[in-house]
């Protein structure tokens, strides 16, 4: 088995769907198990790690939204959720939940397959110039650049994909503000308010991490009109 193979878990009560996206991704190279709800996914999962989940929603038994929040106490493997409903409360719980993102059924695979690409393509450090410091201080943490990641004293703080990709695009530039458009951009989703609002939960969550208040934030900070930036120390 190849390591860069990236190994997906597909989710999904529709063995129509399961074998449709299975065929598919295989062709473009993922190695793919699948799952016929949460019971069989936590089975396979006691077992096995994943480079990805792409989760259904609605599964009769329990629902992939609290299969997401259940996942997130212990792992950080990103999250896809498959949503059939357009609402944009179902896309924002599932972000709450953990998600990395949401695609809507119906999709075309081709669709499918940006998401996951764009999810798993981790953002490559930048050339920095050396001037710039390597480790960002922010109160109690550090946030090493070069690896993306971030300490408390000597406890590794837990990012999802999602968050790692935020913190290394504000990371990149220091005390400037970065508008919502131009995070969507530069995670990689399609564009729209719906992904502008689901940038305002992940941002809402990485707070919860940084800060000591996430409601007065001191480190991740909202600039009226322009956006999010960050201030460290």
């Amino acid at each position: 088995m190849h390591s860069d193979q990236p190994h997906l878990l597909i989710v999904d009560d529709d063995e129509r769907i399961r074998v449709l996206l299975q065929k598919f991704l295989v062709r473009n190279g993922f190695l793919v198990t699948a799952a016929r709800d949460a019971a069989h996914a936590r089975r396979i999962l006691s077992g096995l790690d994943f480079d990805m989940i792409v989760l259904d929603v609605m599964m009769p038994g329990e629902d992939g939204v609290s299969l997401c929040a259940a996942l997130r106490k212990d792992r950080d493997t990103p999250i896809l959720l498959l949503t059939a409903k357009a609402e944009i409360d179902d896309r924002i719980t599932g972000l709450e939940a953990g998600a990395d993102d949401y695609l809507a059924k119906p999709f075309e695979p081709k669709e499918l397959l940006l998401r996951i690409n764009s999810i798993l393509r981790r953002v490559p450090p930048s050339e920095a110039e050396a001037a710039v410091p390597k480790v960002l201080h922010l109160g109690a943490l550090r946030y090493d650049m070069e690896r993306g990641e971030m300490w408390q004293g000597d406890d590794l703080v837990r990012l999802t994909a999602t968050e790692a990709q935020l913190m290394r695009i504000f990371s990149a530039s220091p005390a400037e503000a970065i508008s919502r458009a131009d995070l969507v951009d530069r995670l990689g989703r399609s564009g729209g308010q719906a992904q502008e609002r689901a940038v305002d939960v992940q941002i809402t969550r990485l707070r919860r991490k940084l800060e000591e208040d996430p409601k007065q934030p001191r480190y991740l900070q909202t600039v009226r009109g322009a956006g999010y930036m960050l201030a460290p120390d």
